[in-house]
């Protein structure tokens, strides 16, 4: 069974950072981030595969967010600079054992979430 354990979200004003993390268990090859506010549905944040050479990011957050991993440590990234009122929502990691997808349903294990919150 696939763990998951998400970290890093808070509370920023707009034009801030944070750097969320995904811990996971297990063999994984695609770490993606979705991120879901209150009643919607997932929104596809960014996905990475095992050597971080397929990198896939949502238009909304190209140029300010960057998914990274870090294989030695099971663990990956998602640093979010000039963040935005509308980046608010509660993040969570998921994890497939294949290629990154920009689809949720893809998607075999799934985090908790970490709330961001950004204010103007």
């Amino acid at each position: 069974q696939v763990q998951l354990v998400e970290s890093g979200g808070g509370s920023v004003q707009a034009g801030g950072s944070l750097r969320l993390s995904c811990t996971y268990s297990g063999l994984i090859f695609s770490v993606a981030w979705f991120r879901q506010t209150s009643g919607l549905e997932r929104e596809f944040v960014a996905a990475i595969g095992w050597n971080a050479i397929l990198i896939y990011y949502a238009d909304s957050v190209k140029g300010r967010f960057t998914i990274s991993r870090d294989n030695t440590k099971n663990t990956a990234y998602l640093q979010m600079n000039n963040l935005k009122p509308e980046d608010t929502a509660n993040y969570v990691c998921a994890v497939r054992r294949w290629g990154p997808s920009w689809s949720a349903s893809e998607y075999d294990y799934w985090g908790q979430g970490t709330q961001v919150t950004v204010s103007s």
